[in-house]
C-alpha cells in the first residue's frame, strides 16, 4: 500500500515551494519597477525613447469626475459592492433550529477612476481584479423582519422562522491614498493609465511599495519554511513506509524457510504413504492436518481408494503435531466456553 500521508506531505511541500518562489519573484520585479516620485514625471517618462512595456511603480489618492453616492453612509466612492443576506432559523430533522443565512441580493458599480498626486493623473483599469485590492466595509446595517401573524404562520408552516435582513456595503471612498504596480500605457488622446501587465505582478493596495515588498519577502521566506519541514517530514513517512514495508518480506521470507526447513525435518512421508519430497507439498499437508480435523485430504497423486482405508491413527502417527503459530514445538489447544 502507498504511504499517502508521506506523499501528500511532499506534494504540499512542493505547492509551497513553488508558492514561495512565486512570492520571491514578484518581490524582485516589485525592486526592479520604475518608481514614479511624481505622475508627472510618468508623461514624460513615456514621451521618452525608453523600452516598452514599462512596469512602474506609482502613488496618489483615488479621485474621479463621476463618484458614487452611497446610499447608507453618504460616502463618495468609485467602487461600491452592496450585499444583503436573509437570516432565518430553521427546523431540521432532529427536532431543532439552526441558524442559517440565504443571499438575497449582490450588486457592485464602478466608476472611472485614477490617481492624483498634485502634479498629474493616472487612470486605473481593471483594479477589481488585482492583488492587493480589498474593499473596506463601509456600513453594515442588520434589519428585523416585520412581525405579522400571517406572516409568521406561513413561515413556521414551512419549517423556517424569520430573523431579519443584514446589508453591508463595501466601498473605495474618493481620497483614498493607493498604491500601484502595473504596466503604463499612454493612448492617442494623451490619457495615462495603469493596467494589468502581459507578464508579470498586478498590485493595487493601501499599502506602500515598500510594504508590498516587505510583505512578499516575508511570505516567500515563511513557504520556503514550511515547504521543508513539510518535504522533511514526507520524506521521515516514506522511508519509515519502506522499511517497514522491505522488513515485512524478510521476515515472510524467514518464516517461510523456517517453515519449509521444520516440515522437511519432522515429515518425510505423508499419512497416506506418499514421498513428500517437495517443501510447498510438506507445508500444504501440515496445514491440510491441522485444518480438517477429522476430514480426509487428497493430495495431488493420491490413491482415493487407499486414502478411505487408510487407518486414523496411522495419519497421526506420521504426520508431525507442529504448532502452526511458532512453527517449533508441539501444538496443545484448550478450548474454554
Amino acid at each position: 500500500m502507498l504511504p499517502w500521508g508521506g506523499l501528500s506531505c511532499c506534494l504540499s511541500g512542493a505547492a509551497l515551494y513553488l508558492l514561495g518562489r512565486s512570492s520571491g519573484r514578484d518581490a524582485e520585479i516589485l525592486k526592479s519597477a520604475t518608481r514614479i516620485n511624481q505622475l508627472k514625471e510618468l508623461a514624460k517618462l513615456l514621451d521618452s525613447e525608453y523600452v516598452l512595456p514599462l512596469v512602474v511603480a506609482v502613488s496618489g489618492r483615488v479621485s474621479s469626475e463621476t463618484p458614487i453616492s452611497c446610499e447608507f453612509t453618504g460616502l463618495r466612492g468609485v467602487v461600491v459592492e452592496e450585499t444583503a443576506e436573509q437570516h432565518f432559523l430553521k427546523h431540521n430533522d432532529a427536532g431543532s433550529w439552526i441558524q442559517d443565512s440565504a443571499l438575497m441580493l449582490s450588486m457592485s458599480k464602478e466608476v472611472p477612476w485614477y490617481l492624483d498626486d498634485g502634479t498629474g493623473r493616472v487612470f486605473v483599469v481593471g483594479a477589481r481584479a488585482a492583488t492587493g485590492f480589498v474593499l473596506p466595509v463601509a456600513s453594515e446595517v442588520f434589519e428585523e423582519s416585520g412581525r405579522s401573524l400571517v406572516r409568521g404562520t406561513l413561515d413556521y408552516l414551512q419549517g423556517l422562522k424569520m430573523l431579519g435582513v443584514k446589508r453591508i456595503e463595501r466601498v473605495l471612498p474618493t481620497g483614498t491614498s493607493m498604491s500601484v504596480v502595473g504596466e503604463a500605457v499612454k493612448d492617442d488622446i494623451g490619457t495615462i493609465r495603469i493596467q494589468r501587465p502581459q507578464k508579470g505582478p498586478f498590485y493595487v493596495s493601501p499599502k506602500t511599495i515598500d510594504q508590498l515588498i516587505s510583505n512578499l519577502g516575508k511570505w516567500a521566506r515563511w513557504y520556503k519554511y514550511a515547504s521543508m519541514g513539510l518535504t522533511v517530514f514526507g520524506v521521515y513517512l516514506v522511508a519509515k513506509h519502506s522499511i517497514q514495508y522491505f522488513m515485512e518480506r524478510k521476515r515472510r521470507r524467514e518464516l517461510q524457510k523456517r517453515v519449509l526447513a521444520a516440515a522437511a525435518k519432522r515429515s518425510g512421508e505423508d499419512s497416506e504413504g506418499i514421498l513428500l519430497s517437495d517443501p510447498i507439498t510438506i507445508l500444504f499437508a501440515i496445514y491440510a492436518r491441522k485444518c480438517t480435523k477429522g476430514l480426509y485430504v487428497f493430495l495431488p497423486g493420491s490413491n482415493e481408494k487407499d486414502d478411505n482405508a487408510s487407518d486414523g491413527s496411522k495419519r497421526d502417527r506420521m504426520m508431525p503435531n507442529l504448532c502452526v503459530i511458532c512453527l517449533e514445538q508441539e501444538y496443545n489447544a484448550v478450548f474454554v466456553p
